[in-house]
């Protein structure tokens, strides 16, 4: 059933309904190949929210590395994302890459050109990344999980974590593990945006009730 609610639908670019540009609707904003984006995560920024992917940091396309985000995600300004290309190899008595800059080191030490690789960032659906935080590379942050403000996450953090600090650790989690896995086999998310507001009697509740 069509909601009779008004909402912006995902291609909008600025969806603020104050008309104010520091918001955005960030899939409409990535142009690398290597990050994809989920529907209605929005990106905050009062001063360039177009500019977003400046903040994915050492991410070189040769890597294979990506960055995923989902749908429904609040990400706040000057989030950092280190991808990949951070590392240097540090398993030698030095973590000086020579090899990037030489050809004959390349071939004479093909070993210096083998660099720590994590995999793909990972980032759920329903997932609030706070101001100032930065995410590690090959990180996976679960659904519904909140990012405190400057935390600097360096392990996964599980569905519907409230992790923060330097380096992050888990506060506490935001509900207990039955409604939690309730929540995921729910996975509101992924329902059309119509049911999404036909429901919102429920989603904005304090309680989890109501669900089928």
């Amino acid at each position: 059933m069509k909601s009779n609610i008004c909402f912006p639908p995902p291609c909008a670019q600025y969806p603020l309904k104050f008309g104010l540009k520091r918001t955005v609707f960030l899939k409409n904003f990535i142009t690398r190949s290597n990050i994809k984006v989920g529907d209605y995560t929005f990106y905050d920024d009062e001063r360039s929210p177009e500019n977003f992917e400046n903040n994915v940091k050492y991410h070189h396309e040769f890597l294979g590395d990506q960055l995923i985000i989902g749908k429904f995600c609040q990400i706040a300004q000057d989030v950092k994302f280190l991808m990949n290309g951070i590392f240097h190899n540090h398993n030698y008595i030095t973590a000086y890459p020579f090899a990037i800059f030489s050809d004959d080191v390349s071939e004479q030490y093909p070993q210096s050109l083998v660099f720590p690789n994590k995999g793909d960032t990972v980032i759920e659906n329903d997932v609030w990344i706070g101001y100032g935080a930065t995410i590690m590379p090959g990180i996976h942050i679960g659904n519904g999980a909140i990012i405190g403000t400057n935390a600097l996450v360096t392990k996964d953090v599980p569905d519907y974590a409230i992790v923060g600090g330097n380096p992050a650790r888990v506060i506490r989690m935001r509900f207990d593990d039955e409604t939690i896995k309730r929540l995921l086999d729910i996975a509101w998310w992924n329902w059309s945006i119509d049911k999404i507001l036909n429901n919102l009697d429920k989603l904005l509740t304090k309680e989890l009730k109501g669900f089928e």
